[in-house]
């Protein structure tokens, strides 16, 4: 059984046991989170598709850790100008491990 869930602005395929990292989560390490923003249900027979979501549904997961992302250089320069401008950005994210998909 797999699940189309929207989390931080993006949109996840998971299935149960699969480890996972999203936007930055508001909640401790080794709690249960409940993601009720499904948009599809399938696996068996034919998909759940929702409008937008489906009724009822939710995924439930396991935050594994919170941590920060590899840095991503940010490099602008104009040629001849003698402008150059370097920055760098680390995302937070949150791991989570599935546990659950209900209908």
């Amino acid at each position: 059984m797999y699940a189309i869930i929207k989390t931080g602005g993006k949109q996840y395929r998971v299935t149960e046991g699969q480890k996972l990292r999203v936007e930055l989560l508001h909640a401790d390490a080794g709690a249960t989170v409940i993601l009720d923003e499904v948009m599809l249900v399938g696996g068996e027979g034919e998909p759940k598709i929702g409008r937008p979501l489906v009724a009822g549904a939710k995924v439930t997961a396991t935050v594994n850790r919170h941590a920060r992302d590899k840095k991503v250089i940010i490099f602008k320069k104009r040629r001849r100008k003698g402008y150059h401008k370097k920055q760098g950005h680390r995302q937070f994210f949150t791991e989570l491990t599935i546990t659950g998909i209900s209908v």
